[in-house]
């Protein structure tokens, strides 16, 4: 193995295993951290983690695990890969985990990227754009668990960490390579926010950091490092499976909002409330079973409006009640995936990472793009196919396109 990634969370594996695979390394995801060696035939293998909004100390152990475990295999260079929007609050866990990953490997200069253009989320002047607008005037603001209020991400890192934080300018990326390397210090320890509003900037970042221990970024930092390792694009081979299909969306952003708005409106659905779920009154069993009575693909969801949200955080407490939610979720994959469904299209990161903890999958096999960030899947040795979606990706009609591709072979 040549490249390991810690991802915090399963949708954010997927989304950069994808980026590694289309430029043609031969990418593993793994669900969790794996007890056994890896396959010689993996160039880059994935561990997917829930860590994003657990605590700080438990974060840090479990990537200082992955980590230990992929140096194990042989990989030279450590990717942490973070949200494209940043997701953190003041307590972490971004900072606390590179510091450790860095401490680990040795590294005293972090380069620091969340930057993917292809879905719109820039850095110019360290501060992060979505779209056109800065992360405080996007959806990102009311965020139910990591809302981003700050779009510096300077200040945001530097409220996470002890080490300095520096910044590479957009200009000084055009300048190549070598500028940005100027950034890191001699002395001390660094972590430094590389600008980067084109795919030319992170292919500039990308030759900067070929000997660099450990980067932390989103997806798009990976798209120059399958060239570091002498390997170029290619197009992955790709069987569907066709049968009994669902759609599970559990993501409050705006984006997923609009695409459950339109999916609804094609097929079957039912809103899974957290008032029903806190009081019980929905059953696993029930909804599984109207599930497979359907004949077009349903759609299951607790995607609700912010307010929506709030109220029942303020009800319930907000861990409490996303651990209901996402235990039920997982509850539902295990005893759909029992009784034959073999699709599931997940919206939302934490609803990603407990249906593939129900599922009980090990190894996730990379399959063709369906959206920018989002790859087809399978269970490795399973029959079900898998899109994991990252709640602010993709277009309206995602869920339909996701469908399709999962069941096509190509």
């Amino acid at each position: 193995m040549k490249l390991g990634v810690i991802a915090d969370d399963f949708t954010g594996a997927s989304d950069i295993a994808l980026m590694l695979s289309e430029g043609g390394m031969t990418a593993a995801q793994y669900v969790g951290v794996p007890d056994v060696p890896a396959l010689a035939s993996v160039d880059a293998g994935i561990i997917s983690l829930k860590s994003r909004t657990i605590p700080a100390a438990q974060a840090v152990a479990q990537s200082l695990r992955a980590c230990d475990w992929l140096t194990d295999q042989g990989c030279k260079q450590i990717v942490f890969k973070i949200c494209s929007t940043f997701d953190s609050t003041d307590e972490g866990n971004i900072g606390p985990v590179a510091e450790a990953l860095a401490d680990r490997l040795g590294e005293t200069c972090v380069i620091v990227c969340p930057a993917f253009p292809e879905n719109g989320r820039t850095v110019y002047q360290g501060h992060l754009f979505v779209a056109d607008r800065l992360l405080s005037e996007s959806g990102m603001r009311h965020h139910p668990l990591t809302p981003m209020g700050d779009p510096d991400i300077r200040r945001v890192l530097a409220r996470q960490t002890s080490w300095a934080v520096g910044h590479v300018s957009l200009d000084h990326v055009a300048d190549g390579p070598a500028a940005i390397n100027l950034a890191c210090p001699a002395d001390g320890k660094s972590m430094v926010i590389v600008d980067a509003i084109r795919n030319d900037d992170l292919a500039t970042i990308g030759r900067a950091i070929a000997a660099r221990k450990l980067l932390v970024g989103g997806s798009g930092l990976a798209l120059g490092l399958p060239k570091n390792f002498g390997h170029a694009p290619a197009a992955a081979n790709w069987t569907g499976h066709s049968g009994k299909a669902v759609v599970l969306s559990g993501s409050c952003s705006m984006a997923t909002r609009a695409q459950v708005a339109r999916y609804k409106a094609i097929a079957p659905s039912r809103e899974l409330t957290v008032d029903d779920i806190m009081a019980k009154t929905l059953s696993v069993q029930e909804i599984a079973g109207w599930v497979l009575r359907q004949d077009a693909s349903p759609l299951l969801y607790s995607s609700a409006d912010p307010e929506v949200v709030g109220a029942a955080q303020q009800k319930y407490g907000r861990e409490k009640s996303a651990t209901a939610i996402e235990q039920f979720f997982s509850d539902l994959a295990a005893s759909l995936f029992s009784a034959g469904v073999s699709r599931m299209v997940v919206a939302g990161g934490e609803t990603s990472g407990a249906v593939v903890s129900g599922l009980g999958a090990n190894t996730l096999d990379i399959g063709p793009k369906i959206a920018p960030g989002v790859p087809a899947l399978k269970v490795s040795g399973q029959p079900l196919a898998l899109a994991l979606k990252s709640g602010n990706f993709g277009g309206p009609n995602f869920f339909s396109e996701a469908l399709s591709v999962l069941e096509t072979s190509r």
